[in-house]
């Protein structure tokens, strides 16, 4: 039976979607969804102490990437435990998950451990929803279950146009909002890759970041003069209880207060880590999250909640 490594939370949802869980040996730290995946063995682990505050860790990880180090780091010994026949990494960031270079490296180290033929690398890249779809693809081809991998496609893309066929009767009896959407607190970037692109499926109008590049860093300044009807803060690779810790570097700032989001009590936190910045099915979650925090009480869809009892996300006035 083939073995197969995953060393990105989100290829692990994707293998988990598309009913091969079974082929799993192995999974990065960042590994947690579906929950039985925690059973596996952990081939990760970050380079560096990550309960910092955002600042602390932008300037450790700022550091690293100047000096040319890594941020995570790859367990070899356990590397060559597994014996995986396949390898699914990603070139998208260096700084969201285990790279590809990280990956080379360790099996140009462990060479003489590993099983003769060494695995098959599978990078993923996904930049925007149409690399997110294709990377279900190569996830699927290296699978040998293809048509699996065009059936939860099409489930995705039926579900991604029904819920925004529903907020464009919304955006018609009412108006299309402006928003914001914050990646990192501090300092600030706002989220681009495939967000954009949820914003405008949700049918809102996108105010930062660009739709398949990188999330840019923002200024206070800019965020005050855009005037956005609604902000969801969701850093990347927190949670929800992560991030009340930090929402005062906001919350206490006069330029904040003074937005008249915060004044109509339209800012929410959501769920980074499990939702909004893992490019996998559950970035279908996400899109469902955003439309309810932008038409609140007239938008609303079924999902578990998550182990700290919410349903992904919470409105700032109500943790303040």
């Amino acid at each position: 039976m083939m073995r197969v490594l995953s060393l990105i939370a989100s290829s692990t949802e994707i293998v988990a979607a598309l009913g091969a869980e079974n082929l799993l040996v192995g999974r990065s730290h960042e590994c947690d969804f579906p929950p039985s995946v925690k059973t596996l063995p952990q081939v990760t682990r970050p380079s560096f102490p990550t309960g910092g505050s955002s600042a602390e860790i932008d300037r450790e990880v700022k550091r690293r990437v100047r000096d040319a180090l890594s941020i995570y780091e790859v367990d070899r010994a356990k590397l060559a435990e597994v014996k995986p026949d396949i390898i699914l990494t990603q070139t998208q960031c260096e700084v969201c998950a285990v790279s590809l270079k990280d990956v080379e490296k360790a099996l140009a180290t462990e060479l003489g451990v590993l099983p003769e033929n060494s695995p098959t690398i599978v990078s993923l890249s996904p930049n925007s929803l149409a690399d997110i779809f294709e990377d279900i693809r190569k996830v699927a081809r290296a699978l040998r279950i293809e048509p699996r991998g065009e059936m939860l496609i099409a489930e995705f893309r039926g579900r991604m146009s029904a819920v925004t066929r529903v907020t464009k009767r919304i955006v018609a009896e009412s108006f299309r909002p402006k928003v914001a959407i914050i990646e990192w607190i501090e300092p600030l970037m706002a989220a681009g890759n495939w967000m954009p692109e949820l914003v405008t499926a949700a049918s809102g109008e996108n105010l930062f970041g660009e739709a398949g590049k990188h999330s840019p860093w923002m200024t206070m300044e800019a965020l005050v003069a855009s005037d956005p009807d609604v902000v969801v803060i969701s850093p990347c690779g927190f949670d929800l209880t992560r991030t009340k810790q930090e929402l005062h570097l906001l919350t206490e700032n006069p330029a904040f207060r003074g937005l008249r989001a915060f004044r109509e009590g339209r800012i929410a936190i959501a769920d980074g880590n499990q939702y909004f910045n893992r490019p996998g099915p559950r970035t279908l979650t996400a899109l469902e999250i955003l439309a309810e925090i932008l038409y609140p009480g007239r938008v609303e869809f079924e999902r578990p909640t998550l182990p700290d009892g919410s349903r992904g996300f919470e409105w700032v006035e109500t943790v303040l």
